[in-house]
């Protein structure tokens, strides 16, 4: 496929179609794709030490990192990353697929966990990966960075401030930036879905109520986002101004697409995340009702024998 150069970036010279968007690309300066492929093989590596050691490590949490490892991959690491150069649109998805659904299926895989399983306790050099990775977890700038008031206002300044201002045009016009970029979104959907996720040890942990109540605060403001880029009737940003010409792509209708994109992504991964916090949260009500049950079972028990050593003992000296 031929390429044009685009601000410092190889972008594809045809049109985007499906079969085009996700052919296999990277550049250079692909650093995001990179780490997703590195992360998936120590994820592995860890999964097959437990194997052999005879843990039980269950399929579906690999097969959750692996299918967040793939979508990493399907938006940086492939034409489709090109074609986010130039079209809003494409653009939009990328950064709704890093944001919103990478995060909540390499937070399914449970990487935290798999990594205090099949690293080497005890003391000495071989056990301080984990007492480091044990040490982070607990360390105050960790409690700080998972705190919901750093995850949620993060969360939504990535969509205002990032293209509300000039700091879009100024990634997107460097390689190096654009990947920044790329890592920034990643990381503030792990950040934020983390500890509503909650399937890891987490710097912080959240009942029930306050992760639905949390999963619930962006909400509207991520839809106003794809409401107002979609209802704008200027170009919000500079990048996606002149697209190919012999693209036939109209700049404002494709910016209506990407507000689209960004209004309806925000529902779908909600949804989906306050259907697992509200089945695990009936699951651990039923668990403590059960709990509770046994309790007043052995009570009830304990009072009954009493009560009958009672009779006994009366009848044996009336006797």
């Amino acid at each position: 496929m031929e390429h044009g150069h685009h601000a410092g970036m190889w972008v594809p010279a045809e049109p985007p179609t499906w079969a085009r968007m996700f052919l296999p690309h990277l550049e250079p300066t692909s650093v995001v794709p990179v780490a997703g492929v590195l992360a998936l093989v120590v994820y592995l590596a860890g999964a097959g030490r437990l194997a052999r050691s005879g843990v039980r490590w269950p399929w579906w949490r690999t097969a959750a990192f692996t299918a967040g490892v793939l979508s990493l991959f399907a938006v940086t690491g492939t034409w489709l990353n090109g074609y986010s150069m130039v079209l809003f649109s494409v653009h939009m998805a990328q950064h709704m697929v890093l944001s919103m659904v990478t995060p909540l299926l390499l937070l399914l895989g449970a990487p935290v966990t798999l990594a205090l399983r099949a690293l080497p306790r005890g003391r000495g050099t071989a056990g301080t990966p984990r007492a480091l990775l044990l040490e982070a977890l607990h360390s105050r700038p960790a409690r700080m960075v998972a705190s919901p008031l750093f995850t949620v206002p993060l969360f939504i300044v990535s969509l205002y401030g990032v293209y509300f201002t000039p700091v879009f045009d100024a990634l997107m016009a460097n390689p190096v930036g654009h990947q920044f970029m790329l890592a920034h979104f990643t990381v503030t959907g792990l950040l934020f879905f983390g500890p509503i996720v909650a399937q890891d040890p987490w710097p912080r942990t959240t009942g029930h109520p306050g992760r639905m109540l949390e999963l619930l605060l962006p909400v509207p403001f991520h839809a106003f986002f794809g409401v107002a880029i979609m209802m704008a009737g200027s170009l919000v940003v500079g990048t996606f101004a002149t697209p190919p010409s012999g693209w036939g792509i109209d700049p404002l209708a494709d910016q209506g697409v990407a507000g689209g994109i960004a209004w309806s992504f925000g529902e779908l991964p909600t949804v989906l995340v306050m259907a697992v916090v509200f089945f695990s949260w009936a699951r651990s009500e039923e668990r403590r009702g059960k709990r509770l049950d046994r309790a007043a079972e052995r009570t009830d028990d304990a009072e009954l024998e009493a009560y009958n050593a009672r009779l006994r003992a009366m009848a044996e000296r009336r006797a």
